[in-house]
């Protein structure tokens, strides 16, 4: 007897042997190596047994040389199901494009939801929504991944602290938390107001306390500038002082710019690749020579498929190679002092508060050393200077 799975790929059938010489026929079959199996008598001149289909036409002499009769009782395996099947083109037919199109409809978008948003955020949100081309009818896997549509959205709205972004289904769930902004200040305990850093004071603005410096005054850190005790002697009492103290400081920035710079770019030269994998197995669908590009990076993107409400073990890859070219940069002495010199404020600018001011700047040294331009720059900045200090009783 064959293994099982054949005999079902390959096709077997059920037959009824009548006839004196049933015995011999058995024999016969057996020297002539035909598969036989689950032979049972179930009359005196009457076998039945299973026999596979690809030695059915090799009985034909044995049932003539031994003078018994054959009967079909049973077909099975594949060739009688596919068999069938075609007999029954049209309904089969219909159920396979019945599944197609639930496969189709399965992986579209048919519904955009966004909850937590003000009419206005929700306007907006859809209208990001809707450039980055998320539009019902459009396939899943052709849109950008859920993380990617994240980052997008709240790069976006400004007026949203957060935006959560989930596929459930056919649907893209926007779930918003806007800003919220505290209706008034909460109180602040007695304060005086003293100076973070050495400065030369620029301007003073003095909504609550006493001013104790003036403009053109040199403070030390730590030195008063509002204080919290007002009223005269021996009527004094303690406030917390509200103001802005703004100082001139002074900052030092040490820079260097080579002369000659690599870097590396896009020509805008791409090459795609598409494929689907299948538990795991790449299975190529576009794309199969490889690149000419001598430089690129690589982009790459998956969707898993949905059949109805389930993820299937399927997933649609895109990958793009993006052609980059290395460029050399040569900087006159002139060009990359100005470099510097931009490069140099703007890392300042990161440091300091909104609201400073660079007043002023100067290249204090100028050196090139090792095919790089090496600058000192001093810069004048005002800036608030006030810092909070708590009013100690005893003070």
């Amino acid at each position: 007897m064959k293994n099982s799975w054949t005999n079902t790929f390959a096709g077997f059938t059920r037959i009824k042997i009548v006839g004196k010489y049933t015995e011999l026929f058995l024999n016969r079959c057996m020297k002539e190596d035909i598969s036989i199996w689950h032979i049972r008598r179930v009359g005196d001149e009457t076998i039945v047994c299973y026999v596979s289909l690809e030695d059915v036409k090799r009985l034909r002499p044995i049932v003539k040389n031994t003078k018994v009769k054959i009967y079909f009782i049973e077909r099975r395996g594949m060739p009688f199901f596919i068999r069938k099947m075609v007999s029954r083109s049209g309904f089969v037919g219909g159920f396979l494009s019945f599944i197609a199109l639930l496969f189709i409809l399965s992986n579209m978008v048919w519904g955009i939801s966004i909850d937590g948003a003000t009419p206005k955020v929700e306007h907006q949100l859809a209208q990001v929504v809707n450039e980055m081309g998320i539009k019902k009818g459009k396939f899943h896997f052709l849109l950008p991944s859920v993380e990617e549509i994240q980052m997008k959205v709240t790069s976006e709205i400004e007026e949203a602290t957060w935006i959560g972004v989930t596929l459930n289904g056919t649907t893209y769930h926007f779930n918003v938390v806007e800003q919220t902004f505290p209706e008034k200040e909460p109180p602040v305990s007695p304060r005086h107001l003293v100076s973070k850093k050495k400065a030369i004071i620029h301007d003073i603005f003095v909504e609550q306390g006493q001013g104790k410096v003036a403009p053109n005054d040199f403070v030390d850190k730590g030195a008063m500038l509002i204080s919290g005790f007002i009223g005269k002697e021996g009527r004094m009492e303690i406030a917390p002082a509200k103001g802005k103290v703004f100082g001139e400081i002074w900052y030092k920035s040490n820079v260097s710019i080579p002369l000659v710079s690599e870097f590396s770019t896009l020509t805008g030269e791409k090459k795609a690749y598409y494929s689907l994998s299948i538990f795991n197995v790449s299975v190529p669908i576009w794309g199969f020579k490889k690149p000419e590009f001598a430089q690129y990076e690589i982009n790459e993107y998956s969707n898993k498929l949905q059949f109805l409400r389930w993820s299937l073990p399927i997933e649609y890859n895109r990958k793009y190679l993006l052609e980059k070219e290395t460029l050399m940069k040569e900087y006159s002495v002139d060009e990359a002092k100005d470099v510097a010199i931009l490069m140099a404020r703007e890392e300042l600018m990161k440091k300091l508060d909104q609201d400073a001011v660079i007043k002023g700047e100067k290249v204090l040294r100028e050196a090139i050393t090792n095919g790089k331009v090496e600058l000192m720059i001093h810069y004048q900045v005002i800036e608030d200077i006030a810092l909070s200090q708590p009013i100690i009783q005893g003070d």
